[in-house]
């Protein structure tokens, strides 16, 4: 789902991707293969990032991997595309989901697009022992005001332990607004972990 929706909003190779709170996940990896040469994870956990560098072997020097908390991180440049799955929706505190709007606006260049999955209306709870919030598609794009919903989608995720969970994915675009302004940075090198 998530490359289907990076396709949509139009991803090329000279796309910059962030994947905020990536970790170990694999998204890097098919972004890598479609020759994308401006690839930005972002996760908290160190040893996540690790397990994907190690998983990726010298091909991790394509990427940028940052160990960072996303609500206190300051963008130093800005990204065509955001892409969060499964984040936000542990955001329940509505002073953190301000925080993360305040530094995706941060991060995303003028005409970027943000690509969120959370849980779905009927998704669990809790997840890994926290809790969690449930979205459906009106409800989560009511969430980012300033930004036009592009699409919508729900999807049944099946889980490592064989279950179902249905996660409801948006595809946002800024729609005009105005950007917080942030003087754009250069690229980091390949494989740097800043």
């Amino acid at each position: 789902m998530s490359l289907r929706l990076l396709d949509s909003g139009g991803a090329r190779p000279g796309s910059s991707v962030l994947d905020a709170g990536g970790g170990a996940a694999t998204l890097v990896d098919e972004l890598l293969v479609r020759g994308m040469t401006d690839v930005t994870v972002l996760d908290l956990s160190e040893a996540a990032l690790a397990a994907a560098r190690r998983r990726l072997g010298e091909r991790a020097m394509a990427a940028h991997w940052m160990a960072r908390d996303l609500l206190t991180w300051a963008p130093l440049r800005r990204y065509d595309f955001w892409h969060d799955r499964a984040v936000f929706h542990f955001l329940t505190d509505p002073a953190d989901r301000d925080r993360y709007r305040r530094v995706l606006d941060a991060a995303l260049g003028p005409r970027g697009q943000a690509v969120i999955g959370t849980f779905g209306e009927d998704g669990p709870e809790s997840c890994s022992g926290l809790p969690t919030v449930r979205y459906g598609g009106q409800a989560l794009a009511e969430q980012f005001p300033g930004f036009r919903v592009e699409q919508a989608e729900l999807e049944q995720h099946r889980t490592p332990s064989g279950g179902w969970q249905t996660f409801t994915w948006v595809r946002l675009s800024r729609a005009g607004a105005a950007a917080t302004a942030l003087a754009p940075a250069p690229a980091p090198r390949p494989g740097s972990l800043y």
